[in-house]
């Protein structure tokens, strides 16, 4: 019987389930109907953030399957993120007390920096002018007093390199509990795993499908000869192989996805494994990062002057 990897353990004790519905670039008027879709297929996680713009709909959902008995709030887990315009600390507990009141829900069990980028506070686009010099060490610790006091049951970052990672752990009372990071067969972040996992940070895979839906990513991750030649020897989507190799690297997954057969394909990740020999041949594939924050970098304002200073050579 293959290891059924349903969770992982946080350096807080908490378990988060494994695999979850991603709902970035899901539009309102649909985002409802996938979480729905999601929670009665056994999805018990949610991955939510202010900027999507769509968490007020995915509480109106959540309060109704709490109501029909579908499932119970702490059944479920649901991650939201603080965006780059709320890094100030005293905006970072008005930003989660609004996504509370969107998601309608006391607490969230996981809250993430989204970036380590700040935003003019009130901006709605990347315009250059927009970016400032962040204070990552101020901003988190107004997110561990939101630890503190149980509003964030656990508190993390998102597209934090190694470097920023190491930074954040060398003066942080709370270290963070998850980086969630772009992750798949064709940017598998060999490195960050590995710095991750001897300092008890969890990853957790954003784009695990190469994010197949995005116009602005040329994205053909689900193409990849050698994941294809898994999937058809292990009689499985390319999907499900790239799904269920997060898993085994020791990673969640976020998938999303608004079609109701795909939501339900790729929960089918559990029950069966990828062969060592298989797994192996999966590390030979090219690696390409596809989410660069370029609007994040710029020639005079913000602090990075370019891709590599963002990620710090990660790319």
């Amino acid at each position: 019987m293959a290891h059924e990897i349903q969770f992982f353990e946080l350096n807080t004790g908490a378990k988060i389930p494994s695999l979850g519905l991603g709902t970035w670039q899901s539009s309102p008027g649909v985002v409802g109907d996938a979480v729905a879709t999601a929670v009665k297929a056994g999805y018990r996680h949610i991955d939510c953030a202010q900027r999507y713009g769509n968490e007020k709909e995915i509480g109106l959902v959540l309060k109704k399957l709490f109501e029909h008995g579908v499932v119970k709030r702490e059944e479920l887990w649901i991650t939201s993120k603080l965006w780059c315009t709320d890094h100030a600390p005293e905006d970072v507990t008005v930003a989660l007390e609004k996504t509370l009141r969107d998601l309608q829900l006391d607490y969230v069990d996981l809250y993430l920096m989204h970036w380590p980028v700040r935003l003019k506070k009130g901006s709605v686009d990347f315009s250059p002018e927009n970016l400032m010099q962040p204070d990552i060490p101020a901003t988190w610790r107004a997110m561990e007093s939101l630890f503190d006091l149980g509003k964030a049951r656990a508190i993390g970052v998102s597209n934090f390199s190694t470097k920023k990672l190491s930074d954040l752990l060398d003066v942080a009372r709370v270290p963070p509990a998850v980086n969630q990071v772009e992750c798949h067969p064709s940017w598998q972040q060999a490195k960050l795993h590995s710095f991750c996992k001897s300092n008890g940070v969890h990853v957790s895979g954003y784009s695990p499908l190469g994010s197949p839906g995005t116009t602005w990513i040329k994205s053909d991750v689900l193409e990849n000869p050698i994941l294809n030649m898994v999937a058809e020897k292990l009689g499985k989507t390319a999907a499900q192989v790239s799904l269920r190799w997060g898993l085994q690297k020791g990673h969640s997954v976020l998938p999303k996805s608004t079609n109701e057969a795909r939501i339900k394909q790729n929960f089918d990740v559990f029950g069966w494994s990828i062969p060592e020999d298989l797994f192996t041949k999966l590390s030979q594939i090219g690696q390409a990062r596809l989410v660069r924050g370029t609007s994040f970098v710029h020639d005079t304002f913000g602090p990075y002057r370019s891709i590599e200073e963002l990620w710090d050579g990660e790319i």
